[in-house]
């Protein structure tokens, strides 16, 4: 037998181009037009999910399926209580996962995705109230829910109008408006936020305090006012700081010594061997208080342009230490 031969498609680098940016304003003519479409139906979604006992129960079929993910993903993230449930599952024990107080919402372009359909009656059964996302209001999942929310788009982005693009693109984006508005009428925060993503970098500057990452106990360098100018340098060594505070026997600080005295002092050509902690420290140094957040000890530092700070407890006495390294250990900067 002859090997038949494939031809290999000639790649048009221009036609590459031109698809790319018709796809961008297709989408982006797609976004911009749910923006007529908003009214009193988004308004009234957004007010049922503000008072649902229960989760947001978001389900979709295929790439609405992966849409209804990402949505779900986000409301939870933002303050309000969601899940994904895939329809196919349900229909085979996942329902059990929804409850009476919970609410479903439904997306499907077309609003006939056969497993949305086969789960109206059962949902409705339960008393569960049902938004459905849709780029069809007069499909039959519109027809079933309390509130329809229009995602209709002119066209797909795709060459052949059959890939879902502009459609779900148009799906994600009122996703987001839904959980914009959620997060503004909760009084969403971005402390709330960082609790939800403590893994994160903002989870990490808005949670981390200062005595999380604070030196303390022996790691912490100090000495009393009357110390030599050798035993000052030793625990400056020792502790590897950069520096070290100077306390006075109710460990109240009197001031500190860093790196950067001693260069100063040795530029004015000083005789240091006879001096004292009192005599060469910088009196009133910055501090900051244990239970201040770590990033305000990076604004205070960047503020000073100092690498160190001594921190403090409740009643003013020496408690802990830290400088920069310490704060990009914990990766707060």
């Amino acid at each position: 037998m002859k090997r038949q031969h494939t031809q290999t498609p000639v790649f048009d680098q221009g036609r590459a181009i031109r698809l790319a940016r018709e796809t961008l304003d297709i989408e982006a003519a797609a976004v911009l037009g749910l923006k007529q479409q908003l009214g009193s139906s988004f308004v009234r979604a957004v007010e049922m999910m503000l008072v649902v006992r229960g989760r947001v129960v978001v389900m979709g079929m295929g790439k609405s399926g992966h849409v209804g993910r990402k949505i779900a993903a986000t409301l939870a993230s933002t303050g309000t209580p969601a899940m994904f449930v895939h329809p196919a599952e349900a229909s085979h024990g996942d329902l059990g996962m929804i409850k009476a107080v919970d609410l479903v919402l439904a997306i499907s372009n077309s609003g006939e995705s056969e497993e949305l359909i086969a789960l109206l009656p059962l949902l409705k059964r339960m008393g569960a109230p049902l938004l459905a996302m849709t780029g069809k209001v007069d499909s039959t999942l519109a027809c079933h829910a309390d509130v329809v929310l229009n995602c209709a788009v002119e066209k797909e982005a795709c060459p052949l109008n059959l890939a879902p693009t502009a459609s779900t693109t148009a799906q994600l984006a009122l996703g987001d408006a839904l959980a914009v508005a959620l997060l503004d009428a909760r009084g969403f925060k971005a402390e709330d936020f960082a609790r939800s993503h403590p893994g994160g970098a903002l989870g990490r500057k808005l949670l981390t305090l200062v005595s999380d990452v604070m030196r303390t106990g022996a790691a912490v360098p100090k000495v009393g006012p009357q110390a030599g100018f050798s035993e000052l340098m030793r625990e400056m060594s020792d502790k590897g700081l950069g520096a070290t505070a100077i306390v006075d026997d109710g460990s109240q600080v009197l001031g500190i010594f860093t790196d950067g005295d001693l260069r100063r002092l040795l530029e004015k050509g000083i005789d240091l061997r006879a001096t004292t902690a009192q005599q060469v420290m910088h009196p009133k140094p910055r501090t900051i208080s244990s239970d201040a957040l770590a990033v305000e000890a990076v604004e205070l530092m960047e503020h000073y342009r100092i690498t160190s700070v001594l921190v403090l407890d409740a009643a003013g006495k020496l408690c802990g230490a830290l400088n920069s390294n310490d704060l990009m250990r914990a990766k707060v900067i």
